[in-house]
């Protein structure tokens, strides 16, 4: 929801009536009063009067309907910054408690995200121990944020940029952290809008576009919904639920789909009138239409740390399409909207009241927690660890702070320092001990990392590194380096194969009848084109065609040995693999011993240096974990014109007794199947397990043979195994 800015008086005090009618409002008027003289004169850079700011804040506050004594201070939070009243005057007219409400906004008006200079980091310790101390502190600095940044078009593009990046570090997800959605949310859309404009302007643009084409749809679904609630005895609201501009644009750079993918475009709300009702809804609408798997949440037997309570669960509606509902009661829907504000009950100095010590706890647990730390920069860095959850933030010897995902490791923390210390980097030191390299780092840690010149990256860190700086970093000298192999084993390859052919390979490897090869085979130079042969992803033999047919210099003395038959088959046919490679390559192919792929199943090639190429099954975990270079992934595919055999392992479980493994042979030999490996053993439960290898030609021929297996009188399972699979 977006609430409209509040412009006059008039407006701010109907706000204010409409959620309590016995408030002060002669108070208002008069704080009203005090601002307008106390800014007389003033404005902004739109030119309009400096009065509509505090104004508007004010009437933010009433959205989260807000006490007087926060809706004063509100009007009157720039008066000690930006003109000549003193705390002393506010206090004579206002009480205490107004005074300590504007002192506090005022001492936190400038923060620096990321800057670590004293006073933003005083500055920001205070803002933390306000908020603890009266959460209406912040809550006006919210409402001051959030109009800032509607009125933000009228500064610099670099200041725009400069608050809402800020905004978006730091504003933001503390309204998330008080649970205050609505903030959250309409700080992010404006934050995108000024960091991202022409992002903004797409999707604002598409949404509305949708919104208008799916109205009709989304009104059917809810009058089903409706209907479906009332033959049930269910009370109860439904409506769409408001788009999130800003959440549309990270789901969709996040998860890497496109707009038409984001499932929450048609989304609804219900509200009804009691815990146990939220429950019964959900089984109405899952009566009615199939639930998504892995879409519901039961954020209400399991709030958030923000207190917010729904059921969320996507389910295929109508034609098909995937709609999302969140069911609430009104007590849920309004905490979800005005988070820690919906828990204002104030003891007479503003101290919160103990019955909502629970949507406070977070905050007086961390300050507890934090009190004792004097330097203000640590402070800093650890209230933003405790609002930025998924993050850690960690300290290098220097006491240089470093931002990391959560779950980075010392490896990261090098990277992130430079280049030149994750290559070499050989240890790590945290907090003065030793820890192993794949250590997950934890907030406020610091850091030493420790290099030895003779060190480089290691391809086992891609199995624990968190951040993509290292893990390209890592790749990046992974793949130089196997580039120089691979050119010194291509050219040894290329060098055997031209004493084969009686050329000299000194005379070879400077003729430009090789450069001109390499550039027939689209390499640039010799080098490449040995890369290329040390990789497996040409052949020796084809470097010999290429020459033989661009050149007839090359030497062929009558006395050279017989030239050997190349390894070729029609399409890139591999001798007795089954198996052709797309687009036609002349490479050796050998069947993976891990997963023993036959006919039938998704395969890939993986080219291995020097060995050509290895076929696994898609679903091999090996190929998974080889799967850090996938320039090395190679398309093939089963050749359905060269027949061939496959050995396959199965394994039988069968009461063990006598005439079970004559049976199991003969229906095996029945499916056309050769046996060439048994091996039988008794378990403890005595059952009897068959281990046998098989030869069969295809998946198709391999399920013939299981089902066969299992019709047999005493077999209780069969199935096909593969090297990593355990048997049970």
């Amino acid at each position: 929801m977006v609430y409209q800015t509040v412009t006059d008086l008039d407006q701010l005090l109907d706000r204010i009536r409409s959620y309590a009618a016995d408030a002060d409002l002669g108070l208002v008027r008069k704080a009203h009063e005090f601002s307008a003289k106390a800014h007389k004169g003033q404005r902004r850079r739109s030119g309009e009067p400096y009065l509509q700011h505090p104004i508007a804040v004010a009437g933010v506050l009433t959205s989260l309907k807000a006490d007087v004594t926060a809706i004063v201070a509100a009007l009157l939070h720039d008066t000690l910054e930006d003109t000549v009243a003193k705390p002393e005057e506010l206090e004579r007219e206002f009480g205490k408690d107004v005074v300590h409400l504007v002192d506090g906004v005022t001492k936190i008006g400038k923060i620096t995200f990321r800057s670590y200079e004293e006073k933003q980091a005083e500055n920001f310790r205070k803002m933390v121990l306000s908020m603890a101390d009266d959460i209406r502190v912040v809550l006006i600095k919210l409402a001051d944020r959030l109009h800032n940044m509607r009125t933000l078009e009228h500064l610099s593009a670099a200041k725009r940029q400069e608050i809402s990046q800020e905004t978006l570090e730091i504003y933001a997800p503390l309204a998330n952290r008080l649970g205050i959605g609505w903030i959250k949310n309409e700080l992010e859309d404006l934050c995108l809008k000024h960091l991202k404009p022409e992002a903004y302007e797409t999707l604002r643009v598409r949404v509305a576009k949708r919104d208008e084409d799916r109205q009709q749809y989304i009104d059917e679904v809810s009058q089903l919904v409706k209907k479906a609630m009332e033959e049930n005895g269910l009370a109860g609201q439904v409506y769409g639920r408001p788009k999130h501009l800003y959440g549309i644009y990270q789901k969709m750079n996040k998860q890497s789909i496109t707009f038409e993918e984001v499932y929450d475009l048609t989304a609804l709300r219900i509200v009804t009138d009691a815990k146990m009702n939220c429950y019964a809804v959900l089984g109405v609408i899952h009566s009615v239409w199939r639930p998504v798997p892995g879409r519901f949440k039961d954020y209400i037997a399991i709030p958030k740390s923000n207190l917010y309570q729904s059921l969320h669960t996507t389910v295929v509606g109508p034609k098909g399409e995937h709609v999302e509902f969140q069911i609430r009661t009104e007590e849920m829907h309004r905490i979800a909207e005005h988070g820690i504000a919906a828990h204002w009950k104030y003891k007479e100095q503003g101290h919160v009241a103990d019955r909502d010590s629970k949507a406070f706890g977070w905050l007086h647990q961390f300050v507890e927690w934090h009190e004792d730390l004097t330097d203000n920069r640590q402070f800093m860095d650890s209230v933003k660890l405790d609002l930025f959850h998924d993050v850690v933030y960690v300290f290098t010897p220097k006491g240089v702070v470093k931002e990391l995902p959560r779950g980075s490791t010392p490896v990261d923390f090098a990277f992130a320092i430079h280049t030149q210390v994750g290559d070499h980097c050989v240890g790590a030191k945290v907090d003065g001990k030793i820890v192993p390299l794949k250590y997950q780092l934890a907030s406020g840690d610091t850091v030493e990392i420790l290099t030895s010149p003779t060190q480089s990256p290691h391809k086992d860190w891609l199995k624990f590194v968190r951040t993509s700086r290292a893990k390209t970093k890592i790749k990046h000298w992974i793949k130089l380096e196997e580039q120089k192999r691979s050119v010194e084993i291509g050219r040894r390859l290329l060098e055997s194969e031209f004493r084969r052919q009686g050329m000299a390979p000194a005379r070879m490897f400077k003729s430009a009848e090789l450069l001109e090869a390499a550039r027939q085979s689209g390499f640039e130079s010799t080098d490449e084109l040995a890369a290329a042969v040390g990789f497996g992803r040409v052949a020796t033999s084809q470097v010999i065609d290429k020459l033989t047919v661009s050149s007839s210099k090359a030497p062929a003395p009558a006395s050279a040995p017989e030239r050997p038959t190349a390894r070729k088959a029609v399409s890139g046919k591999s001798d007795g693999t089954g198996v052709q490679v797309k687009g036609s390559r002349d490479l050796l192919m050998q069947l993976s011993r891990c997963c023993h792929p036959v006919p039938g199943d998704r395969i890939l090639g993986y080219i291995t240096r020097g060995r050509g190429l290895t076929i696994h099954a898609v679903d091999c975990p090996n190929l998974e974990a080889l799967d850090y270079d996938k320039e090395r992934l190679v398309e093939v595919e089963w050749d359905a014109a060269t027949p061939s055999t496959h050995s396959v392992k199965m394994s039988i479980v069968a009461v063990d007794k006598t005439g079970v493994l004559a049976n199991v042979s003969s229906a095996i030999a029945e499916c056309h199947a050769n046996i060439s490996r048994a091996e039988i053993t008794t378990r403890e439960d005595q059952k009897a397990v068959l281990d046998f290898v098989v030869e069969i030609s295809d998946t198709r021929h391999l399920d013939q043979v299981l089902k066969a297996v299992e019709r047999v009188e005493g077999v209780i399972t069969a199935r096909r195994m593969r090297a990593w699979q355990e048997r049970s």
